[in-house]
């Protein structure tokens, strides 16, 4: 049904990318599979609609950003290879990744678990990470252009894409928003410019959505969608859940998702690594069974104290030791810890909403209750642990040691915070493409381990990596083993011979070195019997893939041939009739009263099939039997009877016409005595 409905579909772009089915269509493009005659691959080819590339400053656009992207090296990138026009319709050259999407995912599967939700999220960040370093923004994050090999790797599509459609004349995108509405950044619609932070806006709607099993905005229309986007912040994604999940997905995890999908863009993290960071910090959490982590809610959160920020931005809290009512006067509800406080000083803090966290926040003077440090028990000082000291160079010391204790605590308690967090982790190397001792320097140098496996390859040279588990740019403990795949080359099997083997054994010949039997052609054969090999497609001998299939053709045997029906037909009719049919004659002879001289008076055999130079014999009329009439003149009529009976005629009488005396002896015969005549004719005597 392509064929005949995508007229692209046979055509050579350029003469060079030959089109050879459609895998999918967009509002801008349509995707197709492709191969690649010149290096012999196969590609995936991303052809703009007719009408987007009218535009000659577009063309330009569209141009630059697919060279800007194929400079994207990643992992989880998909590779743009090629970009040109045909006939006027810019098109872009990818990598083909056979598999499905992550839309596919979503909708088989969503909500999905914490863990696999960040599982997935992850390699996504990383490569628009790599791609914000490179100064590329994507601007359609969304499922569909998230691949998902038959591997298992992920990999991100249509970098550099919109941005160059998007550039085009406001006449020939009039009312076109780029990007998916439902994952569109609200900076997108008001003011039409895109940056880092609205990546991290698409990627967490995607995380959203994995999480909840649904999109956050709706509409019966996709202005309807955007201006949801605008105006509606996104609900978190605990609310969404029944009951009993509810109270058991953790707090960060909301604050991650709710963080990243703030409308204003300057309360989201400021590109995908930090979005990423936040990510592996949570997933971290996630693996270490922790619940409830008021630390990384402050940590992710951009919402900190927004409402005491709105209502009076310069608001100072002030707390005196001695004033009992000075931790209900200034005590804030969106506070995660308890009020500072302080005894005979002064301890301020200002909320800025920039992301601050306690752990961060500005010091309080001597005697402060702060906020406890969830990894930290929770100790209180009251007024009575600070009484004044007499005499000064025991506070200094006091101090002195205080600062020395702090410096000491903090210093264990980063080293150790480091080694949970950061410490003991790494991040998978990229070692697809390297030779074997390549593979194991980089492994080495990112302190993991590695083990080889070999597998076959139809487009990674032997002898290098074709693939690693984990995938490159995975987050792990130091020590873990990668496994890594080792191309062998294409695998190929060497084609046996086939000629004389039954179709059965040819078979089970084909299946032992991975081939089987493809279309059979039966034909007859006078020498080989039925269901014997006659012919294969292939040459014993050639190389084939697994699963190629090898064309047979197999005797039918002798090809039978009806008898042709020649009784009655002369000796030159029947010869020639017979002979036609590719079969002998055979010629015999015969005397028949019945039938004329020359004449086919039967055959053997008369009816049937015979194969091909079989014998046919025919009996051929020689006439009848001739005897001479003897002489019986003057005999009586009984006497001349029995002597033309004797001879195989047959007799009877006639008076002659004068003279007739009744005496009853033959005065001649017809046929005349001495004259030859048939045997078993009639003689008739003629009496006086």
């Amino acid at each position: 049904m392509t064929s005949m409905r995508d007229p692209l579909v046979g055509h050579a772009l350029e003469g060079r990318y030959e089109i050879t089915d459609r895998l999918a269509r967009g509002g801008m493009a349509t995707v197709y599979r492709a191969h690649d005659n010149r290096l012999g691959r196969i590609v995936a080819v991303k052809v703009m609609h007719e009408g987007l590339g009218d535009d000659q400053d577009f063309g330009r656009k569209f141009d630059r950003e697919a060279r800007a992207a194929a400079r994207l090296s990643h992992p989880n990138v998909v590779s743009v290879f090629d970009q040109g026009r045909d006939h006027g319709r810019p098109y872009i050259v990818m990598e083909y990744v056979p598999g499905s999407t992550l839309r596919s995912v979503i909708v088989r599967d969503a909500p999905l678990e914490a863990t696999r939700a960040l599982d997935i999220i992850e390699p996504v960040l990383a490569a628009l990470a790599a791609a914000h370093e490179a100064g590329l923004v994507h601007r359609d994050v969304k499922p569909e252009n998230v691949l998902i090999s038959d591997r298992g790797q992920l990999k991100v599509a249509d970098f550099g894409l919109a941005k160059a459609i998007s550039g085009q004349s406001a006449t020939a995108t009039q009312g076109l928003l780029i990007g998916t509405v439902s994952y569109l950044p609200p900076e997108l619609v008001t003011i039409g410019k895109a940056d880092t932070r609205s990546d991290v806006y698409s990627a967490g709607v995607v995380l959203w959505e994995m999480l909840t099993g649904r999109k956050p905005h709706t509409g019966d229309t996709p202005i309807q969608v955007a201006y949801a986007h605008v105006h509606n912040d996104i609900p978190r994604v605990s609310e969404f859940l029944p009951g009993s999940e509810r109270a058991l997905f953790p707090d960060y995890l909301d604050a991650l998702v709710a963080g990243a999908v703030q409308r204003d863009p300057a309360r989201r993290p400021v590109d995908a690594a930090h979005f990423l960071s936040q990510v592996r910090l949570a997933r971290t959490a996630l693996a270490e069974g922790v619940t409830s982590s008021p630390a990384l809610v402050a940590k992710f959160s951009t919402e900190v104290d927004t409402e005491l920020v709105d209502h009076d931005p310069d608001h100072v809290e002030t707390h005196r030791f001695g004033d009992p009512d000075a931790d209900e006067q200034t005590s804030n509800p969106h506070r995660s810890g308890p009020s500072a406080s302080t005894g005979g000083a002064t301890a301020v803090r200002t909320d800025t909403g920039t992301g601050t966290t306690p752990d961060e926040a500005a010091p309080v003077a001597a005697g402060a209750r702060t906020a406890p440090s969830p990894d930290e028990p929770d100790v209180e000082f009251t007024p009575t642990d600070l009484r004044p000291v007499p005499a000064r160079v025991y506070r200094r010391r006091r101090w002195m040691l205080l600062v020395v204790l702090l410096l000491v605590l903090g210093l264990v308690g980063g080293l150790g915070g480091w080694w949970l967090l950061a410490g003991r982790w790494t991040e998978t190397p990229a070692l697809s493409g390297l030779t074997r001792d390549d593979a194991v320097s980089a492994a080495t140098a990112a302190h993991l381990e590695v083990t080889f496996d070999e597998a076959y390859s139809e487009t990674v040279a032997a002898g290098r990596v074709i693939d690693t588990d984990p995938a490159a740019g995975e987050r792990v403990t130091r020590g873990t083993s990668m496994e890594v795949a080792l191309s062998l080359g294409p695998e190929r099997f060497e084609v046996p011979t086939l000629t004389g083997l039954t179709t059965e054994e040819a078979t089970e010949a084909l299946r032992e070195v991975n081939l089987v039997v493809g279309e059979q052609t039966e034909v007859w054969h006078e020498e080989v019997a039925a269901g014997v090999v006659l012919e294969a497609s292939l040459e014993p001998g050639s190389q084939a893939k697994r699963g190629d299939a090898v064309d047979l053709t197999v005797s039918k045997g002798r090809e039978p041939i009806a008898v042709p029906e020649v009784a009655g037909k002369s000796n030159a009719d029947a010869k020639a009739a017979i002979e036609k049919a590719g079969l002998t004659v055979e010629v015999k002879e015969a005397h028949s009263a019945s039938v004329a001289k020359g004449v086919v008076i039967s055959q053997d055999p008369a009816e049937g099939t015979l194969h091909r130079g079989d014998t046919v014999t025919i009996t051929v009329s020689k006439g009848p039997v001739m005897v001479e009439v003897p002489n019986v003149k003057s005999m009586g009529v009984q006497a001349a009877t029995k002597v033309l009976q004797d001879k195989g005629f047959k007799v009877t009488t006639k008076p002659v016409e004068e003279n007739y005396l009744g005496l009853g002896y033959v005065s001649y015969t017809n046929p005349g005595i001495g004259t030859a005549a048939p045997q078993g004719s009639t003689i008739t005597l003629f009496l006086v």
